[in-house]
């Protein structure tokens, strides 16, 4: 395929990028976590989010490419469990994938 007419196939999506905040040490933000990982895979798993990627790292959490439009996206990680209590921020960005496209096996 031309690399014109790929482009053109190009779908819109979002990035979300959810990065640790300063609340990240508080108390019980371990389990604030694990609800903030339990609504990931659920989103997945609805398929609101089409790629999931928990990062490890001290600054940013994850990587979510999401299905939904980025003003919609950010409604969604607005109403996360771990950015509702400061543990984490997160930014979401529109960004276009292309159909097919999947982390290899």
């Amino acid at each position: 395929m031309r690399p014109s007419s790929w482009a053109a196939t190009a779908k819109p999506h979002s990035l979300a990028l959810p990065q640790w905040g300063p609340e990240r040490a508080m108390d019980g933000a371990g389990a604030i976590e694990l609800e903030h990982q339990r609504r990931m895979v659920s989103l997945r798993a609805e398929g609101v989010i089409a790629v999931l990627c928990p990062v490890a790292s001290d600054t940013v959490a994850d990587v979510a490419i999401m299905t939904v439009p980025a003003e919609e996206a950010a409604e969604i990680m607005s109403g996360d469990p771990c950015v509702r209590a400061g543990t984490m921020r997160c930014e979401v960005h529109p960004c276009h994938g292309f159909p097919g496209d999947a982390l290899p096996a």
